[in-house]
């Protein structure tokens, strides 16, 4: 039996399904520190991804300002950086 087996996979689910709020409850905090140890540099991409674990969690409270907002008002959404760029792209010209 393998770790992604049907009856693990299965398991997980419930236990995710059990432990809504405490799943919800934890993702905010961990993207409440990320943002902060980065600077709000990934504010937006944190804020989705905290907003689908309260979506998940049942919290249908409506969107507050909260601390990632008044980090980065500015400043739009960009994309990470390329860590593993093609190395057979073609050069930007000079």
């Amino acid at each position: 039996m393998g770790l992604f087996s049907k009856r693990n996979i299965d398991k997980a689910k419930n236990l995710a399904m059990k432990n809504k709020e405490k799943i919800s409850s934890t993702v905010t905090k961990t993207t409440d520190t990320i943002d902060k140890k980065t600077g709000g540099k990934y504010s937006g991409h944190l804020k989705k991804v905290d907003d689908a674990a309260k979506k998940f969690g049942g919290d249908t409270a409506p969107d507050v300002d909260d601390e990632r907002d008044r980090l980065r008002p500015d400043e739009s959404e960009g994309t990470a950086p390329d860590l593993h760029p093609d190395p057979d792209a073609p050069k930007p010209a000079d």
